[in-house]
């Protein structure tokens, strides 16, 4: 079973991509910024990240390049950006940061599902 980490500020937001990732099988670990997502990654390595862009204390750009580092065991783990920021420039901004996909807010819940499916198969 694959491990998903969700890193969103807005607690509705998180408990409904929660709620969808674990009706469809995933195990969910949860953070409310890039400082407790960082933490989370220390305890157990997930097979995918889901941050928001628009956090308090780290947001999701600062978090794409924390956990991108070499060295860090993150380096290699697909990163989907989920965020209500749509215009083109932001997701290429985060997918030149280490994102690997990106969703904009609102979506549809099929949508999400489809993308993680992708990036967990690689």
């Amino acid at each position: 079973m694959s491990t998903v980490l969700v890193v969103e500020d807005s607690a509705p937001q998180r408990e409904m991509i929660l709620g969808l990732l674990q009706d469809n099988g995933l195990t969910v670990l949860t953070a409310t910024n890039g400082n407790e997502a960082l933490e989370c990654v220390k305890q157990a390595v997930p097979q995918l990240v889901i941050t928001d862009v628009v956090m308090p204390v780290m947001n999701g750009y600062e978090l794409i390049r924390e956990l991108r580092k070499p060295e860090a065991a993150t380096a290699d783990v697909p990163i989907l950006v989920c965020s209500s920021k749509g215009e083109a420039f932001d997701e290429q901004w985060a997918k030149r940061q280490g994102a690997t996909d990106y969703i904009v807010k609102p979506f549809e819940p099929q949508q999400l599902i489809d993308k993680v499916t992708a990036l967990l198969k690689g």
